[in-house]
């Protein structure tokens, strides 16, 4: 089966600024990085700050081009994909859900829009009422009532705002979502309420994660496959409980020293 996402040899460079106009050289933030996701898996990037991760998810978003290397989504090259198609085969769950929103549109609003954007020309033109009612599919889908289709992101809870963003990437029908620190803006109370939701998503809809993460409890709960950066390279991959199990590099064992003790997955 082909993965959703492979990343291929993938390095990232960036200048370093010594002035306005003067460089002073280039950082190498990511390092000939090769990995795989595949179909309704979910792989954890995790590495100290300033390890390359968050570089790692932004060239697979798109958001910054790689200096080296290639990112194919779902069989087809990223650079020959439009932005809507790439839309439609990731998305992202953002760390600060407040700040992911739009404070002036409501969550009826921001869903409708969503689902705009990933009606699917084969079907005709959208109706206002199938935007609508496409709109509180979302919303149900992760736990909220349509009721709350009028509120604004001021009246919602850290959790259902995070609830809401992750309705708003479900709208496009992604093969894939990155989810940069899912939980970690949030009251310990209603993380495993998400992760928890997240996984069910995954189980009904065969949603892959690409999970960026520094909290090793929460890659532990939610991970199949972990890959540990150091300084922009990949230094260890596996599965999750062997690699926490036996880490065979200095990074992944430094990191794991850091860490609370992990409970075991029965």
């Amino acid at each position: 089966m082909t993965p959703v996402l492979e990343v291929r040899g993938l390095s990232k460079t960036f200048p370093i600024r010594r002035g306005l106009f003067r460089s002073g050289g280039e950082v190498a933030a990511v390092r000939n990085v090769s990995f795989s996701v595949g179909a309704k898996e979910t792989v954890a990037l995790v590495g100290e700050s300033g390890s390359g991760k968050t570089t790692v998810a932004r060239c697979v978003l798109g958001l910054v081009e790689p200096t080296a290397g290639e990112i194919v989504l779902g069989g087809s090259a990223s650079g020959a994909l439009t932005a809507r198609e790439r839309a439609g085969k990731v998305q992202m769950i953002f760390q600060d859900p407040f700040a992911s929103l739009n404070p002036k549109l409501s969550a009826g609003t921001m869903l409708e829009e969503a689902v705009r954007l990933g009606w699917r020309e084969a079907d005709g033109r959208p109706r206002r009422e199938d935007v609508r009612a496409g709109a509180r599919r979302l919303l149900e889908s992760v736990g909220m009532p349509a009721e709350a289709m009028g509120n604004y992101p001021h009246q919602f809870s850290g959790g259902q705002r995070q609830r809401l963003g992750i309705a708003r990437a479900l709208a496009m029908k992604p093969e894939l979502i990155v989810a940069d620190e899912p939980v970690s803006a949030l009251d310990l109370s209603i993380q495993a309420q998400i992760l928890n939701l997240l996984a069910d998503l995954q189980n009904e809809l065969g949603i892959s994660y690409l999970l960026i993460a520094h909290d090793l409890s929460v890659v532990e709960h939610m991970a199949d496959r972990v890959l540990i950066l150091h300084g922009g390279a990949l230094v260890e991959e596996g599965g999750v409980d062997a690699v926490f199990a036996s880490p065979k590099s200095e990074a992944a064992r430094a990191l794991l020293r850091a860490a609370p003790v992990l409970e075991r997955r029965p």
